[in-house]
This record gives structure tokens, sequence and C-alpha cells, in this order.
């Protein structure tokens, strides 16, 4: 997939597929809308799916499969123990990371709880570039904590830095001198960095991290959930890469770490996950606990369907053609919102195109959740659900306290093969007239707030009456097309 420059001026991504399949969509009136989002407690999560047009919560699981992953759907082995479907996934894994082992599980967050029991303990820390609300829950709940050693701009949301993702070498090297390297079980890294706008790390950053804690005996773990898109964007902006194959830069990837895990509802295209492992010694540390929370060995949870779909997904993400289709969109519907001056993460990353919340509803304090509130105005202006990656994404100290995001986003995310043009369009327009009424929107207040993870099914309500006023004037703005 590539830029195409139009006849008429136009430069926008072209598909290099075509549509074989459809699913109908339904555009709700905007009194619908104001109701459905009442009724989820404002929280996009709890949304159901009759009351969404466009989609943009997640690419997880929801990427259009291809024609070759649904055939491949047909040839699978049931059997419970020793399937061929997970022979073929293994080998696949093994010819494009050079790993000798694979635990199956069922998704990527279970990866996560099987590493975690595996090594972390009471006391422990966790350096990383940026936290994942999932990885971070899983460590702290066994008494662990996590350390972010992100670089300054990663945080910055308007920059020219192509890799906002790396890890900080000083700041990794000053942890390492002043921690314990008995409570250092692992240093993770997250490719790209899902919280902060997708943001990739490049392979200079990865191989020289690692060859940091190779110095000082630290085991190194690559979270490759979002690795395609950090594949795509090493391939187009680190020289290094440019005149490497999708393969070779992944097998330069891999041979860095001793231990990969992914969600393939994101890297593959189907739903699964899988522990790719260098070493037998972590193999064996790990493999009691995949029949113990997951499934037999040789399924972990997943259906031999999607272990045949996940197989060819992972062939297909080693085509350029494929997996740039995500962040070429996310790169056009970035550009055209800045052409609008609404506020958005520069550079365009992976998953998604981020919204900057506190540029854009700088009047709402960060304890009344502007991402929160933008979430569920995009979704009145539009019907547009997206997710909320700010402080409602954190959770609470032990002491009640609220930390406060260092960013506050709202990701669009953009899956692969399933968007058309008019449809981006059409989100960028509802957007800038949310935009350019911004200051109807308010903020929204805790009715019920679970422990952790509170984003996935707390409930809120809106501190005023600010969306009947903004439904009121979206009725007067677009009286001739309701």
């Amino acid at each position: 997939m590539a830029n195409i420059k139009f006849f008429t001026g136009m430069d926008i991504p072209l598909e290099l597929h075509k549509v074989r399949m459809v699913q109908k969509l339904n555009l709700q009136p905007i009194e619908r809308r104001l109701e459905a989002i009442s009724e989820a407690g404002n929280n996009t999560f709890l949304l159901k799916n009759k009351d969404i047009f466009l989609d943009m919560l997640t690419d997880s699981g929801v990427n259009g499969m291809s024609d070759r992953q649904t055939a491949a759907m047909l040839i699978c082995d049931d059997s419970y123990a020793g399937s061929a479907s997970f022979e073929r996934l293994e080998a696949k894994v093994h010819e494009l990371f050079g790993t000798d082992y694979l635990l199956p599980a069922h998704q990527g967050r279970a990866c996560e709880n099987i590493l975690a029991i595996s090594f972390v303990k009471e006391g422990d820390i966790i350096p990383m570039n940026f936290h994942f609300t999932t990885t971070k829950a899983h460590i702290t709940r066994l008494g662990g904590r996590v350390a972010e050693l992100l670089s300054d701009e990663g945080i910055q949301t308007s920059s020219d830095n192509p890799f906002k993702g790396n890890i900080d070498l000083d700041k990794l090297r000053r942890f390492i001198a002043d921690t314990d390297p008995q409570h250092i079980p692992f240093l993770r890294v997250e490719a790209g960095t899902n919280l902060i706008g997708g943001q990739p790390l490049s392979l200079e950053n990865m191989h020289d991290v690692c060859e940091i804690c190779r110095e000082h005996h630290i085991m190194t773990v690559l979270d490759a959930s979002l690795l395609q898109d950090n594949l795509y964007f090493m391939k187009t902006r680190e020289e290094q890469c440019k005149n490497l194959t999708i393969r070779e830069i992944t097998k330069r990837v891999a041979d860095e770490f001793d231990i990969i895990y992914f969600s393939a509802r994101k890297f593959g295209f189907a739903r699964g996950g899988c522990i790719a492992i260098h070493d037998k010694k972590h193999y064996d540390q790990m493999r009691e606990l995949v029949p113990m929370y997951e499934g037999f060995l040789t399924y972990g949870g997943m259906s031999v369907r999607e272990m045949e779909a996940i197989t060819v997904g992972l062939d297909e993400t080693m085509d350029e053609d494929v997996i740039s289709q995500g962040p070429l969109f996310i790169d056009f519907m970035t550009k055209e919102l800045l052409k609008r001056h609404v506020p958005v993460v520069t550079p365009s990353g992976g998953l998604g195109c981020h919204l900057n919340a506190r540029e854009f509803l700088p009047h709402i304090d960060d304890h009344e959740y502007p991402a929160g509130a933008l979430a569920a105005a995009v979704y009145l202006a539009g019907g547009i659900r997206g997710m909320e990656r700010g402080t409602l994404s954190e959770q609470r100290e032990a002491d009640g306290t609220e930390p406060i995001a260092d960013v506050e986003l709202l990701r669009l995310a953009l899956p692969r093969r399933v968007f058309t043009m008019s449809q981006v369009l059409y989100a960028v327009d509802r957007i800038t007239w949310l935009y350019e009424n911004r200051n109807l929107v308010g903020g929204l207040r805790w009715v019920e707030e679970p422990g952790s993870l509170r984003f996935f099914f707390g409930r809120l309500e809106p501190t005023s009456n600010w969306q009947e006023k903004l439904v009121a004037k979206f009725r007067a703005d677009f009286k001739d097309s309701l």
C-alpha cells in the first residue's frame, strides 16, 4: 500500500485489496446516541454495537481477515493434544523470530499473567519504556511496581521525533545502578507504545537497551503486540532498516530479546496470543502455567481455527503492502485534522489517530477526565466510538490518591482492511465540528468506580447538562441532514 498522488492534487492512501464481504452499519439519530451514552455510563466500552456507526475503540481482534486466513481455518486439526495446527503456528513463529520454544495463550493479557506469575515477586521493580494498563495490573497485584524510563520527548504530544517510544539509556543506567539487581526480574519493552499514541522504538534503541541489560544479566522481554506498525516505522524512518526486508528487520528485533510475547488480536490479524522463548530454562519456568490457566500446551485456550488464521496472518505481516495500511490511514487522518487545527499527537504513530484532549478541552480539569469527556462527545457528534487513554485509564494508589496521566488522549483506532476513505473523512468532519463547539463540552465524575482497570467497566455521569446543550447545537447545525 502507498500514498498515491492524484491528478486532482489529492494525496491519499490507496488500498491494495478489494472488499468481498461486508457488514451493515447503523448510524443512530443523535437523540438515540444521547440515550445510549447515558445507558453506558459515559463509558464507551459499555456501548452496544447496534448503537455504534464507526467502531474506533481498538484494533484488537477486529482487523479484517484475508481470504487466505479464512481458507486456512478450514484445514485445522482439532486434536486436543499434538495438533498439527499448533505445529504449523510453532514453525511460523520459529521462522520469523528464530525462537525454539512457544507457549500458546488465549490472548496477550494471558501471556502477561503467565510472565508475571513466573518472574515477579513482592518488591520487584520492572523497568519499561511505558506501562500498559493490564501489564501494570498483573505486576502490581503481585506486589511489584513499574519504572517508566521513556525518553522525555515521548510524552510531548507535538513533536517531530520519529521514535518517541525509545527508552532513555541514561535513565536505564541510573535505574540499574540504584536498584538491587535481585529485584529486577526483567526489563520490558513495548513496541510500539500504546498509551502515548502508538509511538515506535528504533532498532538501534532496542539493541542498545538489550546490550545494557546483557551487561548486567537482566532478562529482556518484548511486548510485540503492536510490532507490525513498529516494523513499518523502522523500515520507513530508520536509516539502517531502509534496505532491509520486513522479515530481516523482524529477525534482528527478535534476536535482541530473551522472551517475546504478543496478542494475535493485533499482531497476526486473528484472536489468540503467544510467548516465544529462546532459552529452555525460561520455557520450563512458564510451561506448567499454560495447562493451569489456559489449556493444553498445543492450544492454550485458542481454537485451532484461530491458530491456522494466526499462522497465515503472521506471514502476511511480513508484507509491507499489508502492514502499511494502518500507519498510512492514521497519518492521513492526522494530517487532515491538523489542516483543521484540531490538536492531535504528532508524528502519527500506530494503532490509531490520537486526539490531544488537554488541548482540545483545556477548560476541563484533569480530575474531570477530559479524554473521557471527549470520548463521550465524539460519540454524540458522530456515532464514533473511541477509547480514552488518560487519567481514567490509570488506577488509584493504595491511599486513594488519583495519579494524573502524563497525557490525556482519545484514541481513534483504525483497524486494517476495515474502514473506507469516506468513513475516515466523515470522522474528520464530525470531529472538526466538535472542535468548533468544544466550549460546550464539560467534564465527568464517577458513579461507579472499580478498584482496578476501571476504564473497562466503570460508570460516570456529566458534571452538568453539557450533553443536552451539545445535542441541541448539533440539531441546529445539521437540521437539513438529520
